[in-house]
């Protein structure tokens, strides 16, 4: 199909400029010829390609992301105004959607710094994760397809090579070929599976390589061959390439990018907490390597990945449900310690039944707790002081580095300082204690467990204490020791 020309009128709408004409499609500023039907947000118009030298993926990839965008919803995708039949003419209005690609920050003369890709990784985690909550897997994450809008969010771009698990997968059906830009397409999607959303996870990966790095990790393999050696092979460690790079990055980078989908995060909400809390981040050999693989090790890879079965993935809310964040508020003060047994058992439970989950212990702490000027009570002590009650009460848990952090936080708002921490980082499930009070005072005074418990963007466990009374003096030596009651505390 030619250009449309500026000034043309396409059912109800004005043609105003070509802003991109890309391999698959032109894209066109229009707006609505009758201006009472303004939506109140700027639009484009995405028009399909179709010449007789382009491919059937492109109007089957029109049908996808037809079919995705309208069910898609939040500020992480661009909103759907309407769409043109496919007989007459096939295109899609959609939000105009200003901000800067992820080309902006990988084609700048000066690499950003490291906690800057941290800020930027973490909003792209956290809009690809808002996109699994609704079933969704992109597939096609790119520099050219992840927008940062002024305020720092992310917003994600064309659907086309999408696969939503409640509707039928049109390119699977059509398609018998692995789908995908060859440079950031995953292994199990160069074989033919479709639809796990560790695959942008693994996108994600190779964004931030890109962007720490100013190389690619695999290349850009132009031959079924070139695609299928991602099956074995790992990448050159970022840190070799760039020295100066931390290995808590490394670490992130390089578990995205694992050839094997079980070995890298379990969702991209485990990847915005770790790049949004890079000092709670487990560094291992993987992060302190700057040796590339040597042939040994990927022969060993190659073996088995000419073995391995790979099965569909079930659904991306099922899947994310099952590796949750668990959030535990543990309190510091006027707490008994069949509380924070009780805790630490409901805890348990509730990791017990999903592993590979996060667990963040949390407990807040007042302002006044702090003081420049007197050394046992600065922040750097106090902070520490209260991390490391935290790790003695979750040292029984015996959980591995990589699936719990701890965190101090720092507020006059006990339940607020909860509910901010829990949205801002994708938590699932809080744990926290009952309130003490009786039913009649309750009444009166709003508990921080029901000020939570009203707000709380996720599921609430609220544990009354009960400690085995054989236990209790065992207990009791414990943890008494690990909060120091003199200081002031709202919880």
């Amino acid at each position: 199909m030619k250009l449309l020309e500026a000034g043309a009128e396409l059912d109800g709408f004005t043609i105003e400029q070509c802003i991109h004409s890309g391999g698959m499609a032109h894209i066109y500023r229009v707006r609505y010829t009758e201006g009472s039907h303004e939506p109140g947000f700027p639009l484009v118009m995405k028009v399909p390609r179709m010449t007789a030298g382009d491919g059937a993926e492109n109007i089957v990839s029109f049908e996808v992301e037809h079919m995705i965008m309208q069910v898609l919803q939040g500020s992480h995708v661009p909103r759907f105004v309407a769409a043109g039949d496919l007989e007459n003419v096939p295109y899609l209005v959609m939000e105009y959607v200003s901000g800067e690609t992820l080309e902006h920050w990988i084609d700048a003369p000066v690499r950003p710094d490291v906690l800057e890709v941290a800020r930027i990784g973490a909003a792209v985690a956290t809009g690809v994760h808002s996109l699994h909550q609704q079933n969704t897997v992109h597939l096609d994450l790119k520099p050219a397809n992840v927008l940062i809008r002024a305020d720092g969010t992310a917003v994600l771009l064309d659907f086309g090579l999408s696969c939503n698990a409640l509707y039928p997968d049109l390119l699977a059906e059509q398609l018998r070929k692995a789908v995908g830009s060859p440079t950031w397409i995953a292994p199990e999607q160069v074989v033919g599976v479709r639809g796990d959303p560790r695959s942008d996870i693994f996108a994600i990966g190779v964004m931030l390589y890109e962007m720490v790095t100013a190389e690619l990790p695999f290349g850009s393999p132009q031959t079924p061959a070139g695609l299928r050696q991602r099956l074995w092979m790992d990448p050159v460690p970022p840190r070799k390439l760039q020295p100066d790079l931390p290995e808590w990055m490394q670490e992130v980078i390089l578990r995205c990018l694992e050839a094997e989908a079980a070995k890298r995060y379990p969702s991209a909400a485990h990847l915005a907490f770790d790049l949004r809390n890079p000092d709670q981040i487990t560094v291992t050999e993987r992060g302190r390597n700057v040796k590339a693989t040597g042939f040994g090790s990927h022969f060993k890879r190659w073996l088995k990945a000419a073995g391995m079965h790979y099965q569909p993935s079930p659904l991306p809310v099922q899947q994310i449900e099952e590796v949750p964040i668990v959030m535990v508020a543990v309190p510091h003060k006027d707490v008994t310690d069949a509380t924070l047994y009780s805790l630490r058992q409901a805890v348990a439970r509730s990791l017990g039944t999903r592993p590979g989950s996060q667990l963040a212990c949390v407990t807040v702490i007042s302002p006044g707790q702090t003081s420049s000027s007197d050394d046992e009570n600065s922040e750097t002590s106090v902070q520490r002081k209260y991390l490391s009650g935290l790790r003695q009460w979750a040292q029984p848990l015996d959980l591995p580095g990589n699936q719990i952090s701890y965190q101090v936080l720092e507020s006059g708002d006990v339940a607020q300082a909860l509910i901010n921490y829990a949205k801002g980082n994708h938590v699932s499930v809080i744990v926290m204690g009952a309130a003490t009070h009786g039913l009649l005072t309750q009444r009166f005074v709003a508990t921080v467990p029901i000020k939570v418990a009203m707000d709380a963007p996720c599921t609430i466990i609220l544990v009354k204490q009960a400690l085995p009374f054989e236990l209790l003096v065992e207990q009791a030596a414990k943890l008494k020791p690990m909060w120091n009651r003199d200081l002031d505390a709202p919880f």
